[in-house]
């Protein structure tokens, strides 16, 4: 991993809970539990509960803020959940899809119950099912990114400095066609960060196997809004406009105590 001065790391020490979320049926008894806990540079997430259709929003919502703090992976442990709606396990594959996207991270089941192991895997061909959490958390990630991160202060030159470490990365990694470009994005994200939120500033440019990932986050729990195509205000040429014409996708996830926007450039002109 790359590092620069001041570097931001996922705090993934200790073994205490991070978060749990709750969904209730209308008798009021609980329907689905999450509770996040973190293992090493990994996240477990616990579902302990039925999975329905109606439970099932709730248990993606806990995937993608585990994904927000993008570790090493994010193992899900179905040793406590009881399958109502076979439908409802499609949830794990629509997150795992999401992590592809961004930010890349691994998301591996472990499905002690055979059935249930079955029904992911026969079901989900893309999913990656583990017979426990131990096996889950011990294999190996197939692909290790390389990261350079930092934090910024809510300041005019926050945007600067990030297109300076844009420009150091893609040069470093051999992307010169990349450095304009990413820049760009990486200088319309942070200022989007300064403008609206105010707070300090996380931000990463993650090289993968295929695609330069931007990411930043700040404290602010509002979503970015995108101007309209035909909008008459010369502010809105730059801003996420000018995000969504250089980028190969972008979107944004909500964390705890804030959000991540990130967005996600080819590595080859021809993706």
């Amino acid at each position: 991993m790359v590092r620069v001065p001041a570097p931001v790391s996922l705090t993934v020490t200790v073994t205490s809970v991070l978060c749990s979320r709750v969904v209730r049926d209308n008798g009021g008894m609980p329907d689905v539990q999450c509770d996040i806990e973190p293992v090493g540079t990994r996240l477990v997430v616990h579902v302990r509960g039925e999975l329905s259709v109606a439970s099932a929003p709730a248990v993606r919502a806990a995937l993608l803020k585990s994904l927000v703090e993008q570790p090493d992976a994010v193992v899900v442990d179905l040793a406590a959940t009881r399958i109502a709606e076979p439908v409802a396990a499609s949830v794990f594959l629509a997150a795992a899809r999401h992590a592809s996207l961004w930010p890349g991270t691994a998301l591996l089941l472990a499905a002690p119950d055979p059935p249930l192991a079955q029904l992911l895997t026969n079901g989900y061909g893309r999913l990656t099912v583990y017979a426990s959490v131990r096996e889950a958390l011990d294999a190996p990630i197939r692909e290790q990114a390389t990261t350079i991160m930092d934090t910024l202060l809510p300041a005019s030159g926050a945007a600067r400095h990030a297109r300076a470490l844009v420009t150091e990365g893609c040069l470093r990694w051999e992307l010169p066609h990349l450095a304009g470009p990413a820049s760009v994005v990486a200088g319309e994200l942070v200022t989007n960060a300064v403008v609206h939120a105010q707070t300090m500033i996380d931000f990463r440019l993650t090289l993968c196997r295929r695609y330069l990932i931007v990411a930043v986050r700040d404290g602010s729990d509002a979503v970015p809004v995108q101007p309209p195509p035909a909008s008459s205000d010369p502010a809105d040429l730059r801003g996420l406009l000018l995000v969504e014409t250089m980028a190969h996708r972008w979107g944004t996830l909500p964390g705890y105590g804030g959000k991540v926007v990130w967005a996600t450039l080819p590595l080859r002109i021809d993706v």
